[in-house]
C-alpha cells in the first residue's frame, strides 16, 4: 500500500489579525470526499478588545459546516436565524442558490476573555443540487452520538461508522468523525468512505507508523493503524468526491458564469437572488475586485 498524501497548512489571515490554518484547498488535490475547504482556527485567547468578527457576506453552491473544541460564535444570517454555537455542537448551513450571514462575538462575551478553537470546513453540493434553497440547521452537542472503539472516544459527527448514525443530513455520502486517541493507544482506521483523510488537531500520531505532525493531514488510500504515545485528538472527514468546482472567495460552482453572477448580485446587494442583507446588520465585506477561479 502506497503512504499517505501529506497536506501541511498554510496560514491565513481573515482580518483583525484572525489567522487560520488552512488545509484544503491545496495543490496536491482540491478536496476530500465532498469536503473542498478545511479551515483550523485557535486555540485563541479572544481579550475584550478583539475584533474578530466576520462581517455579512455571501456564499453559493456548498454547505459550510462549523464545530468548536472550546468557545462561542454566533450565527445570523438572511434567512432570520441566529443561532449561537458551542463546543460539540454542529452549525450546518446549505448556500445552495445564495445566503448571507455573521459570525460574530456574543453580545454576553463582550467583556470577557475566552478561547476559540474549532474548524470550519465547506463541502460541495452535487451537480443537480447546487442551487437548492437555503437552510440552515443547527445540531445540539447532546444529539450527536458518541462511542468507544478500539478504546478511543469517537462522536460520529456527520454520517455513519462503527454502527451509529450522526442525525446531521446530508446531500451526498458524507464522514466527519472527531476521535480522542489515549495515550500508548493504537486504532484502526477502516475503509468508511471512497475518500478519506485524517486530521490531527492536537497532539501527534503515528500512521502505519510513520509520524504525523500536529496540524498535518493525511490522506490514505486503504485501512492505515494510528498510535500516539502521549494521547491526541484527530478528525476523520471524507465521502463521496463530487467533482472540480471552480471557487472564487466565497463562491463555489461548476460554472464559471455562475460565481461572476453571484459577484454582480452581492454588489447590488439582490435579495432576490439571496445576496440580501442579515436583519440588524449594517456592515457587509465587499467582494474582491478582481476575483480568481481556481
Amino acid at each position: 500500500m502506497s503512504a499517505p498524501t501529506l497536506l501541511k497548512p498554510h496560514n491565513k489571515d481573515l482580518g483583525g489579525g484572525f489567522v487560520v490554518r488552512r488545509l484544503l484547498p491545496a495543490a496536491q488535490r482540491q478536496g476530500v470526499g465532498p469536503f473542498i475547504f478545511f479551515d483550523h482556527f485557535g486555540p485563541v485567547t479572544v481579550q475584550p478588545a478583539d475584533n474578530h468578527d466576520v462581517r455579512p457576506h455571501p456564499h453559493i453552491g456548498l454547505a459550510t459546516l462549523t464545530y468548536l473544541f472550546e468557545g462561542v460564535i454566533l450565527h445570523r444570517d438572511n434567512l432570520g436565524y441566529t443561532q449561537r454555537i458551542e463546543p460539540g455542537a454542529i452549525n450546518w448551513m446549505t448556500a445552495g442558490s445564495g445566503i448571507v450571514h455573521s459570525e460574530r462575538r456574543p453580545a454576553e462575551q463582550a467583556n470577557t476573555t475566552y478561547v476559540n478553537h474549532g474548524l470550519q470546513l465547506w463541502l460541495a453540493l452535487p451537480m443537480d443540487q447546487e442551487e437548492v434553497p437555503a437552510s440552515f440547521i443547527h445540531t445540539p452537542a447532546a444529539a450527536i452520538p458518541e462511542l468507544t472503539q478500539q478504546g478511543a472516544a469517537v462522536r460520529v459527527l456527520v454520517g455513519e461508522a462503527f454502527g451509529v448514525k450522526s442525525p446531521v443530513a446530508t446531500l451526498s455520502p458524507t464522514l466527519y468523525l472527531d476521535v480522542r486517541l489515549p495515550a500508548g493507544a493504537t486504532w484502526t482506521l477502516p475503509v468508511l468512505a471512497e475518500e478519506q483523510a485524517v486530521y490531527v488537531v492536537d497532539g501527534s500520531v503515528a500512521v502505519d507508523g510513520q509520524p504525523l505532525e500536529p496540524n498535518t493531514m493525511a490522506v490514505p488510500s486503504g485501512p492505515v493503524q494510528i498510535s500516539a504515545e502521549q494521547g491526541a485528538r484527530f478528525v476523520v472527514i471524507g465521502g463521496q468526491p463530487l467533482g472540480h468546482r471552480f471557487m472564487s472567495w466565497n463562491f463555489v460552482s461548476s460554472s464559471k458564469e455562475r460565481i461572476a453572477e453571484a459577484t454582480a448580485a452581492w454588489e447590488r446587494m439582490d435579495a432576490t437572488a439571496g445576496m440580501g442583507q442579515v436583519p440588524g446588520e449594517t456592515e457587509r465585506i465587499p467582494a474582491p475586485t478582481a476575483p480568481a477561479s481556481r
